[in-house]
């Protein structure tokens, strides 16, 4: 549920949407980290000013933390090509 959603809010903001890959790792029971892999031009956008985009999401995410009891850990990183 959350994979999905942090991949469709990515695909929204970057300039290729067609190079976003989002992977999920099952770290325990309660945390996972999901990794936002997209174009070296587009990790800004996916960061933002300050980090202001990138908190905003793990706010949002955190809000899941009530429902599913599992922890959330966000990192952008850039596919060089």
């Amino acid at each position: 549920m959350v994979k999905d959603f942090i991949k469709e809010f990515a695909l929204l903001l970057v300039d290729k949407p067609e190079v976003v890959k989002v992977e999920e790792k099952v770290i325990d029971d309660t945390f996972s980290e999901i990794t936002i892999y997209a174009d070296k031009g587009d990790t800004g956008k996916l960061i933002g000013k300050e980090g202001k985009m990138i908190n905003s999401l793990k706010t949002v995410i955190s809000g899941c933390k009530a429902k599913d009891n599992r922890s959330y850990k966000v990192m952008v990183k850039a596919i060089e090509e």
